[in-house]
């Protein structure tokens, strides 16, 4: 009687796994439609409002770019040369010292020939206190501004900061150890000021720092990365950069625009809170935030997405820094999708609430969850002898072949378009790592999900934590 129970448990569980899985890859074949069909429309568009144009124009929006710095004294100096350095007429840099332990503002103080000086600070967002603000005596630092802060264990805090402290309509959000190309504030600005539409943000594509040359904070040469961990995260970002977001855009579905690199409406953003202090993905949740604002004024709008490469970053090099950065993005996942649970399939917040959120919550939320509880099955059905080795073997490589697919679509993509990689060896290092990533790196983001869900549901206490860097070598120095 217990196994024939048993029995028809897992014979509903394999129905719905069934329906669930072709649901998934049916999803991911109209997100593959919509990705290809968006790429080709940027290319197009590109030629009928070129750069050069916009540059000469009286409506050049001004931009403030917003980096935090916290004990990034390895690097900072060499980081700001590069900010300073973006072609773009009207921007201004703001560095926001978030009461960094190490020598990052003398380094800064001593560079840019800074002092402090009367700021009218308007704290629209609330944030921790603002020890000061400091500009440079130099005229050719004009444009830079360095904000000092009391730390309050949170990036979202920072950034409110130096929200509160810029002068122009449009905020461009990066890390300070972030290197950008040089008309990455133009790229991203550009949908601000070519839209009947009000643009409330963009955001574009970002690539791994490790093992490429570096040098005075500008990237020299690409290379694809050395050690395993962020080889994967490599091939995980030219999938979900080029290929999901892109997608989400062609439909205006965007739900996350990367803390790395997203440009903002000031207005929009302010009158949204800001960036919420006590979140653990602060870029998924200003986003959301800010949608259901537009719903709630009554405000059509768009959120943009532009499939190149503007930004390079360092990424965790070992498995404990790893772990812990996925467990706080899983956490920040579900935290946002409770936060606003109820915009879930109500009416007033139309696609947002009727199909992005539910997929963030079907296809990202509980994934996890689901292959978790496959495994358990098949280790029970084995036990009652009740397992269909065949059909597990089918569905198995059904999925995988799907998601080789995917992936090497992503990968030819990116190859065709824009040609990263200093050479071919390095496209064929990341095909190889396509092959194994299921079986080698992906159980260990699973294990960070999982335990992220844990602790959200446990409420523990979990703050951003230190991500250790290496920082760059000088090219001319290797050997």
């Amino acid at each position: 009687m217990m196994e024939q129970i048993i029995s028809y448990i897992f014979k509903g569980y394999e129905i719905f796994i069934l329906y669930f899985s072709s649901t998934y890859i049916l999803v991911y074949l109209l997100l593959a439609i919509f990705s290809y069909a968006a790429i080709l429309k940027h290319i197009r568009f590109q030629k009928y409002l070129e750069e050069r144009t916009l540059f000469k124009s009286n409506h050049l929006m001004g931009v403030s770019v917003v980096a935090p710095a916290f004990n990034e004294g390895l690097n900072i100096v060499y980081n700001v040369h590069s900010l300073l350095s973006l072609t773009y007429p009207k921007f201004e840099v703001i560095i926001v010292n978030d009461g960094s332990t190490d020598d990052s503002l003398s380094k800064l103080i001593t560079e840019f020939d800074l002092v402090k000086v009367n700021f009218y600070y308007r704290e629209e967002i609330p944030t921790a206190k603002v020890r000061g603000h400091y500009k440079s005596k130099n005229p050719i630092y004009a444009k830079l501004l360095v904000v000092d802060k009391e730390n309050r264990k949170s990036k979202a805090d920072a950034l409110n900061a130096g929200i509160n402290s810029s002068k122009y309509p449009l905020f461009l959000c990066t890390d300070v150890d972030c290197i950008l190309k040089q008309d990455t504030i133009l790229k991203l600005a550009k949908p601000f000021m070519e839209h009947n539409r009000r643009v409330i943000a963009t955001g574009a594509g970002i690539r791994i720092s490790n093992s490429c040359e570096v040098k005075d904070g500008f990237l020299i040469k690409v290379h694809y990365p050395k050690e395993w961990l962020p080889r994967f995260q490599e091939l995980e970002y030219v999938r979900a950069f080029l290929f999901g977001r892109m997608a989400w855009s062609k439909i205006n579905g965007l739900l996350l625009v990367s803390g790395a690199l997203g440009m903002f409406d000031k207005e929009i953003a302010v009158k949204s809170g800001g960036y919420w202090h006590k979140s653990l993905g602060e870029d998924m949740e200003l986003i959301t935030r800010m949608r259901k604002y537009m719903y709630d004024s009554n405000q059509k709008f768009l959120i943009r997405y532009i499939p190149e490469s503007l930004c390079w970053t360092e990424v965790p090099s070992t498995k404990t820094i790893l772990i812990r950065q996925r467990v706080r993005w899983a956490r920040g996942l579900i935290q946002t999708l409770y936060l606003h649970r109820k915009m879930f399939f109500n009416p007033h917040y139309e696609k947002t609430g009727f199909l992005i959120l539910p997929y963030f919550f079907f296809f990202e939320f509980l994934v996890p969850i689901l292959e978790v509880t496959g495994i358990l099955v098949i280790l029970i059905s084995l036990v009652f002898n009740l397992l269909n080795i065949e059909n597990l073997l089918w569905m198995s490589l059904t999925v995988y072949l799907f998601y080789l697919l995917i992936t090497f679509i992503s990968i030819a993509i990116d190859e065709i378009l824009y040609k990263t990689y200093a050479s071919a060896s390095e496209l064929i290092k990341l095909i190889g790592v396509a092959i194994i990533e299921p079986l080698v790196y992906h159980p260990l983001c699973l294990f960070a999900a999982l335990k992220g869900y844990w602790h959200f549901f446990n409420q523990k206490e979990q703050n951003w934590g230190v991500m250790t860097r290496k920082g760059f070598e000088n090219p001319t120095t290797k050997k």
